[in-house]
Parts: structure tokens; C-alpha cells; sequence
């Protein structure tokens, strides 16, 4: 009998994207995954070839980002990839599938595509979408095809048709003056011998949408879109054909879109749509000759995936609001529009209104601001099926009026489909936990990220926004990396940030692409993305590439913050967007932040700094690397000696201050665990609330963590009343909040004028809970040793992670069990882990432990003391102090909920009350309760003593 090979090639990628092996240079690096049924499982060597051919042999034991090993690959090309690997075992993996590798680059002056547009529209006429074709004759069979597109605008592509691919929005949002990126979609199938048709579906998108607040917004691109192709052809017979754009296409103001623009929405008229206008042979002599713009930059081939719609959502219910609207929920904050199906009289018009939240029982428009966010669907007086093809919206709700008959809840799912659009990136990171709200807000997070990733990375999806801004990138980016195989994604938007930056001398301004009128000037946090993004690249995906790309602009924003901080090395005096959105922050005054932003401003300075010089030592830049090195050393001295007290203080005694210097590494291991110490008391002292803006937010669960604070952390987790990451999941949030309070207890909008219910940037926490929570990190760039170190926090029985790394599935994972905890891991073949046990300095709470386990692939599990403080709290009563109380998850919840039973109105005061400390008894803060109040805190207190086997004295 023969034996079955235990170990095969599973995955075998090329370069970055997860949706094909484009090669988008000459010399792409290949990477694959290996599953193994041998324990511990590493490769040896590996072979690869092309076409069936000659094997070459990689003694590498590599499987990620492995580089070219073959001839450089010509435009054009397709070959078919095939490896098989071997390992220390000694056995040897049959080959993996053969996967089709395509060149989608063109050589160096090859681009010969003009950019084309409607010359009917006059000056009024700004944004004007339209229909753009010609026709090809093609002289025998064709071979391959390839289209290489872009736009000035968002567009698709029809041949003979038919539609040419599935993406939307194409080719997304570069910074177009600088960048333009091309598709090179494979179109083999749709052309023909003989007559052929191409046809360009043309809007402005986000080269004519205006950019600006307060009513000022301007055009920054272009008034009018245009298209440009490319389409080589190569026929059987060996010959080959190229179509391009050019002032012989024809241009029409047709179809059904009348007018498009991604903050207004779109008009759809059933009734002008053109039959047979991309087939060969159609009538287009009353269309006009195109325009045809001058371009300075050459479109380059897209390294990250396109959008695309990635899923759909039915009515979950019809709402009739107080005001007698109708508007259709779908259960989930979501990016993208509707699709429609319906019939209705000629000329009837249908409007659809979207928002994101319900405020008094309607619509929540307040917060797009200047967006109308609004589509208008004009019936043909046929079967119609609309759906919006050049914008998208933000929203949970829609506002339907004009529809013809009832819309009762069968008839709107029948009828109208929510379709969620991102750029198609793959999932690869998931977390599960004994709470459900703890679930709900990493659905959440992931939710959030899935709207604000079209095209590049934006605030938000709704309002007159959606601006690819530096600092909720900066701080999201690692979780970003988990839930998601965004390396593509972000080294393309990475692009964009070096060439902003290249135009204002090294300044990495604070939306990228940069269309604002203000920004332009350095603001800490936001800025620091040009260091800390490639970072991220480097530690999740292992790509050195990015980084080697990105380190001209990494040290051109070191250099910048060098100049501003002069000998001091402080970074003083100017804007700052600061500790943006600190809760304690007015709604009119979001960045009025407890922490000094000049302190924020400084620790990122020595951050940047520091990043930097590990970049320079990544890449082998011996000089850079000492002299970045030292001056972060001597910024670091200059933000302790300027912001800090002998006794371990901050001048800003606050959450954020704190966190930054214990995550930054900005003081020494002394002061680093007093620091830990008073943050942990100032996070008591809050109630166990939030007290962190977006600097903060991400990093402060670690900074508890690491300084032996998880009990803190844990208790700041599963906060409820506001500010809180879990207030937002009691009131029904399904997606991350902008603000703590974007929505008020009440069930009202915040007042501020910037309110947005699907920002991702206190989403960071959930990297938190992946590497700390479950305890599944990086312990090498990319995965290849991972560091399994959960720590279990006092509220949950169980946490688990389970991620793809760039070497394969990856878990781990913990469940307490009668006084124990048991730990997993599964460790994918080729990778190894270093594991940390709860109670081995973990931070859980024990202090000392065993040493490091380490261990190779396979699942692995592990049993010990649960380190947590599992006695029966002491009892509670009147004369307890407030902190005692907020110590007590129960007594504390005990406590708010008499005093809600008594009708005082006091429960809000109480739970927002700031000073939860041992200096004042809970009966002196009941004092100013009515009559009667009191003893009924006094009898629930008595209960829940008894319930807890406590006797109480007297």
C-alpha cells in the first residue's frame, strides 16, 4: 500500500494580493503555506518551477516573500507556479496546484492611453457622467487579452456587453496629481474574431467630488472625468493588437445615470438606458467626438485589491417613523447602497434617503453634515432594478419615499437589498469570548473597518468626509493587520503618504490623499503614520519590502520632527490635534484633552525616532541607525527630564500621559512600574471609566497589562456606563463610534457639529484582545515565532483567537475550569511559538513563574492554577468607601440599581461621578437623596451580602 504524503502545499501566493497572483513588478516575491501532519514540522528546502518545467531548487527554510528565483518576467506574461517543499523530516510534499502567475505591469513607455471624456457638458455642468466607446476589429482568434484602465473619475468597462470584471469604484482613490493607478483585468474570453465593442461607464467619483468644511468645499482634482485604456491583444497566429484611447472614441451624456457624486448620491433614470450602446454595430453617429485632457502622470499597476461588493443585507424591518415616513432598517451599520427591484409608472420617482441612526424615532441626518447622502431612482414603467453604481453611503437606515403601493415588511425584503462594498481584502482574524458584549464590540470593530476600507483608509464612510486620515490609520493600523490581510492595502496607500510627503518637504500631512485647504503642517499622531504604518508591515506581514520602500519617507519625517524640536528635542508650541476626542472633551472642543498635547507631541517625536532607527537596522543602514538611535535616546531624556517628577509623576496627571510613557519605552523599569501603578489608580479613581482620547485608547490596555495591572484592564473592558467601550454595544451600536457618546443615554445625537457612528479608531482595542486577552502575537516579524502569553481577565471564563498568519492557521486560547486554566496553541507548520503561562509574569496577577515553553507546529495544551483572585469579595455596606465600591463590579451595580428603583434621577450623576475613592464613604455621596433612598441602598447592599455568604456587623 502507498504510503499518503502528510505534507502538502496548500497556498502559494505572488507578492502581496489575496485575490490572484498579479506580479506587479518583474521580480515578485512568492510566499506559500504548508499543512503538515508531522509535529513540529519545518521546511528544508523547496523547489519551484515554471510551466511544468525544470525545477530550481531554494535551500531556504522561507516559505514567506521568498525572492524571484526566476528570469525576470516580461509585460504581459503568464506562466503557471508550481512548488513543492521538503522538510527536516526528510520527506518531500508532492507539488502544489499550479497557479497562473500574470505580469500586470507594462514596460516603460508602453502606456499609450489618452485620456478621454464627454466634450458636450458645458461649465455649469460640473461632474457630468456619461458613455464613452468605440470599435475593434480583430483580424483571427484571440489568444490572451489583457485591459490595462484607469480613470480621472470611477468608471467600468463593458466589451461586447458584458461588464469586464467585478470591482467597483475603480481605480479608487490615489493622490492623483502625484498617483495613478491602472487595472490590468484578463478579458481573453469576451473578444472575438471579427467586429469587437468597448464601452467606458464614466463618472466623476472622487476626482470631482468637493472637498472642504463648513460650506466651503471645493473642487481639488477636475471638473469633468475622463478614462484612458490600454488593451493589448495577442491572436493566435502570433500577431498581437493594441486599442487605446484616443480622440477617435465617441462620448455621449447618456445612460441611466444622470448625475453621481459620492457625497450627494446618485439620480438613476430607468428610462435613458441605451440598449446595445457596447455592442459592435450600434448607432453612434449622433454621439460626439471626446475630450481629450492632458496627463502628467502614467498610471502604474494597483498592488492592492479593488472594491468589490462583498456581501448583502435584507430589511430586517419596516419602520413607520412619528411623522408618518417610511424607512427600512437593516439591522446593521453598513458601507454601500441598495439595490431595488420594482415596478412602478413611467416617470415615477423613488428617493432614497440614508443615515446611519434613528433619532427620535427619525431619521439621523444631522451628523453627514453637508452630505445629502441621498439617491433618486426614476422609474422606466418596466421591470426596473436599480442600484447606484457611483457612490456609496454609510448607513443602517433608509428613508424610502415615492414608493408605488405599500411597503410592508415581505414586500421591502422582496424588493430591497442592502450591498456591502470594501476593497476585497481576505479575513484572517477572529476572536470569541464568554461575554457576548465583548463579542459584539470585536464584531463591531470588524464591521467598522470593513466600510472604512474602500480604497484607502477613512474616517468614517457617511458624512462629507471619508478622508484618509493619518492618525486613525496610525493607531489602528496593527488591528487592521489581524482582522484582515491588509499588507496590500496599506503598502499601497503607504505610496501615497511618501509622495504627499515628497511635496511639502517631508511633512506627512494629516489626510492622505491631501485635498484640504489646512493640514499641511505637522501634528503628532497623525503624521506619525509615515513611521509607524511600514512598522506594522514589517511586524504583521514580514514585509521588508514595504519598509525599504517607505524609509526615504520614514526619515524625511524624522527630519522634520528634528527641525521643529531644534536642540531640545521637544516638540513645543504648535497645533495639535493632541489626545483627540478625549471623553472629559467639550462636543465643541474635541481637542480639549486632559494631557498636555505638547506631551503627546514629544513621545512621538521620541517614537518616530525610535522606529526609525529600527528600520535602519532592518535594512542595513549602519549610519542612520546610530545617529537616529542616539538623538532618540536624547529625546527621550529631554521628555522625562521636561514632563516628569523625581516621584514617577506626570505634569499631566492623566490616563494618556501615563500610557504613553509606559508604552513608548520613555522611561526606565523603576519609574516604569510606578507609572503603571498611578494609572491604574487614576483608571479606579474614574470608576473603572475611559478617560483616553485617541492617542491614548489603543495603548492603554497594554500599558495596564504589562505594568501587572490586568485586573484594571479587565474591569476597563467590561465598563458599561459612559465613556466605555461597551456603552456603545448597550445601546445597540454596530459599529464604533466616533465618540464615547456619539449617542447620549437619552437616545440623542451628541450635539457636537462631528459626530460619526462608524469610526474605527477605539477599535484598536481589539488588538488587545487578540494578543493579550486570547495571547496570540508576534514574537518575530511575520509570525514566524509567535508568542502565545494570554492573560485572562477577571469577568470572562473563556477567550480564544484564531488568526492566518503568513505561514498558516494560527490559535490560541484559554477556558477556566474548577480553579483552572487550560491554555491551547496551534502553531501552523514552518512557524514555532514561545509560550508565556498566566502566572509566569504574564501580568495576571501571580508575579513569578515558570520559564518560556517553546514548541513547534501542531496544537499543544497546557493546564494551570488560575492565577485571578477568585475570593468572595469583603461585604459592602454604607460606610464603605467609594472606591471600595467601585472595586466591587457587583456592589457597584447593586448600588445603581436601588438608586434607580428609588426614582431619585441621581443614577447618571452617580455613575459619572469622577472621584471613586477611599477619602469619601458611599453614605456621605447618598446624603442628597430623598428620604428613604438610602435605606434602600442599605436593604440591596444587606441582600447581596447575605447572597455572598458575608456577615455584615451591626
Amino acid at each position: 500500500m502507498e504510503n499518503t504524503p502528510t505534507t502538502h502545499v496548500r497556498e502559494v501566493r505572488v507578492e502581496r494580493r489575496t485575490d490572484g497572483a498579479f506580479a506587479d513588478t518583474p521580480t515578485p516575491r512568492l510566499s506559500w503555506t504548508v499543512e503538515s501532519g508531522v509535529p513540529g514540522w519545518w521546511q528544508a528546502g523547496a523547489e519551484v518551477r515554471l510551466d511544468g518545467g525544470e525545477a530550481l531548487r531554494l535551500d531556504t527554510d522561507e516559505s514567506r516573500f521568498v525572492p524571484w528565483p526566476f528570469d525576470p518576467l516580461t509585460p504581459h506574461a503568464r506562466h503557471t507556479l508550481e512548488v513543492r517543499v521538503t522538510g527536516t523530516d526528510g520527506g518531500t510534499s508532492p507539488w502544489s496546484e499550479p497557479v497562473t502567475v500574470r505580469s500586470v505591469f507594462l514596460a516603460d513607455g508602453e502606456w499609450a492611453g489618452r485620456f478621454v471624456g464627454l466634450s458636450g457638458p458645458g461649465p455649469d455642468d460640473d461632474a457630468t457622467p456619461g458613455l464613452l466607446r468605440t470599435e475593434l476589429d480583430l483580424p483571427g482568434d484571440v489568444a490572451r487579452a489583457t485591459l490595462y484602465a484607469s480613470a480621472h473619475g470611477v468608471y467600468q468597462v463593458e466589451i461586447n456587453g458584458q461588464d469586464v470584471d467585478d470591482a467597483v469604484l475603480k481605480p479608487g482613490w490615489t493622490a492623483y496629481q502625484h498617483r495613478l493607478v491602472h487595472e490590468a483585468t484578463d478579458v481573453t474570453a469576451l473578444l472575438r474574431a471579427g467586429a469587437n465593442a468597448v464601452g467606458v461607464r464614466l463618472a466623476g467619483g472622487w476626482w470631482t467630488e468637493k472637498y472642504g468644511f463648513h460650506g466651503a468645499a471645493r473642487t481639488f482634482y477636475g471638473e469633468q472625468p475622463a478614462a484612458a485604456l490600454h488593451l493589448h491583444v495577442e491572436l493566435t497566429d502570433g500577431t498581437s493588437r493594441v486599442l487605446t484611447t484616443g480622440p477617435d472614441w465617441r462620448g455621449a451624456v447618456a445612460g441611466p445615470v444622470v448625475a453621481s457624486g459620492i457625497y450627494a448620491g446618485e439620480r438613476v433614470d430607468a428610462g435613458r438606458a441605451v440598449p446595445g450602446w457596447s455592442l459592435p454595430g450600434f448607432d453612434d453617429s449622433g454621439w460626439a467626438p471626446v475630450r481629450v485632457d492632458a496627463a502628467d502622470v502614467v498610471p502604474e499597476p494597483a498592488i492592492a485589491e479593488p472594491v468589490r461588493r462583498v456581501g448583502e443585507l435584507s430589511v430586517r424591518e419596516v419602520i413607520t417613523t412619528p411623522s408618518g415616513r417610511t424607512v427600512l432598517d437593516f439591522g446593521q451599520n453598513l458601507v454601500g447602497r441598495l439595490r431595488v427591484r420594482v415596478t412602478g409608472e413611467r416617470g415615477r420617482l423613488i428617493t432614497l434617503r440614508h443615515a446611519e441612526v434613528l433619532e427620535h424615532g427619525e431619521l439621523g441626518v444631522r451628523p453627514l453634515r453637508h452630505a445629502a447622502a441621498t439617491d433618486h431612482l426614476v422609474l422606466s414603467g418596466a421591470d426596473d432594478t436599480f442600484e447606484p453604481e457611483f457612490t456609496f453611503h454609510g448607513f443602517r437606515y433608509a428613508e424610502v419615499d415615492g414608493w408605488p403601493g405599500e411597503l410592508d415588511l415581505e414586500t421591502a425584503r422582496a424588493a430591497v437589498t442592502a450591498v456591502v462594498i470594501s476593497s476585497d481584502m481576505r479575513r484572517t482574524g477572529w476572536f470569541e469570548s464568554s461575554d457576548e458584549r465583548v463579542n459584539r464590540l470585536h464584531e463591531n470593530v470588524v464591521q467598522g473597518m470593513r466600510g472604512n476600507f474602500v480604497s484607502l483608509p477613512t474616517d468614517c464612510p457617511q458624512r462629507d468626509e471619508r478622508l484618509g486620515w493619518t492618525g486613525d490609520i496610525q493607531v489602528f493600523g496593527p488591528t487592521a493587520s489581524y482582522l484582515f490581510d491588509s499588507d496590500a492595502f496599506l503598502a499601497s496607500w503607504l505610496r501615497d503618504v511618501a509622495a504627499e510627503q515628497a511635496d511639502r518637504g517631508g511633512v506627512c500631512p494629516i489626510v492622505v490623499p491631501f485635498v484640504l485647504p489646512f493640514g499641511s503642517k505637522p501634528a503628532a499622531a497623525w503624521g506619525d503614520a509615515a513611521a509607524v504604518v511600514p512598522t506594522t508591515l514589517l511586524e504583521r506581514f514580514a514585509d521588508r519590502r514595504a519598509l525599504a520602500e517607505q524609509y526615504p519617507s520614514m526619515r524625511a519625517w524624522a527630519d522634520v520632527l528634528l527641525d521643529l524640536s531644534g536642540e531640545r528635542l521637544l516638540w513645543e508650541g504648535m497645533f495639535q490635534f493632541g489626545d483627540w476626542l478625549d471623553p472629559d472633551a467639550p462636543p465643541d472642543d474635541p481637542a480639549g484633552a486632559k494631557t498636555d498635547p505638547d506631551i503627546v507631541a514629544s513621545a512621538y517625536l521620541v517614537r518616530s525616532l525610535q522606529l526609525v532607527t529600527r528600520a535602519a537596522r532592518e535594512l542595513g543602514d549602519d549610519a542612520g541607525a546610530e545617529r537616529y538611535g542616539d538623538l532618540a535616546e536624547r529625546a527621550r531624556l529631554a521628555w522625562v527630564a521636561e514632563y516628569t517628577t523625581p516621584s514617577g509623576r506626570i505634569v499631566s496627571d492623566a490616563q494618556t500621559a501615563y500610557a504613553l510613557a509606559i508604552t513608548f519605552d520613555l522611561v526606565d523599569d523603576a519609574t516604569r512600574a510606578v507609572m503603571g501603578d498611578r494609572l491604574a489608580w487614576l483608571v479606579r479613581r474614574a470608576g473603572y471609566r475611559i478617560g483616553t482620547g485617541f492617542v491614548g485608547t489603543p495603548i492603554i490596555q497594554d500599558a495596564l497589562t504589562t505594568t501587572g495591572h490586568a485586573d484594571v484592564a479587565g474591569r476597563l473592558l467590561l465598563q458599561t456606563g459612559v465613556p466605555s467601550w461597551l456603552y456603545a454595544v448597550t445601546m445597540g451600536a454596530t459599529t464604533v463610534w466616533e465618540r464615547w457618546d456619539s449617542m447620549l443615554p437619552d437616545g440623542s445625537i451628541n450635539p457636537g457639529e462631528m459626530t460619526s457612528f462608524n469610526h474605527y479608531a477605539f477599535g484598536a482595542v481589539a488588538d488587545w484582545l487578540h494578543r493579550t486577552v486570547a495571547g496570540l502575537a508576534p514574537d518575530t516579524v511575520g509570525y514566524r515565532r509567535l508568542r502565545v502569553a494570554p492573560v485572562p481577565i477577571a469577568g470572562l471564563d473563556h477567550a480564544v483567537t484564531r488568526f492566518s498568519t503568513p505561514y498558516g492557521a494560527a490559535e490560541a486560547g484559554w477556558v477556566a475550569r474548577d480553579g483552572e486554566i487550560v491554555v491551547h496553541a496551534v502553531v501552523p507548520p514552518n512557524a514555532s511559538a514561545v509560550v508565556v503561562l498566566p502566572g509566569a509574569g504574564s501580568g495576571a496577577g501571580s508575579g513569578a513563574g515558570d520559564a518560556p515553553i517553546e514548541v513547534g507546529a501542531g496544537r499543544h495544551e497546557w493546564t494551570v492554577p488560575d492565577p485571578r483572585d477568585r475570593s468572595v469579595p469583603p461585604p459592602v455596606t454604607l460606610g464603605s468607601t467609594l472606591g471600595a465600591v467601585a472595586d466591587d463590579p457587583e456592589a457597584f451595580a447593586t448600588v445603581l440599581a436601588a438608586v434607580e428603583a428609588a426614582d431619585t434621577g441621581q443614577t447618571g450623576a452617580l455613575r459619572s461621578l469622577k472621584e471613586w475613592t477611599d477619602q469619601r464613604t458611599l453614605e456621605e455621596e447618598l446624603v442628597r437623596l430623598p428620604s428613604g433612598a438610602p435605606e434602600q441602598v442599605r436593604a440591596a447592599l444587606d441582600d447581596l451580602n447575605t447572597r455572598r455568604g458575608a456577615v455584615v456587623a451591626g
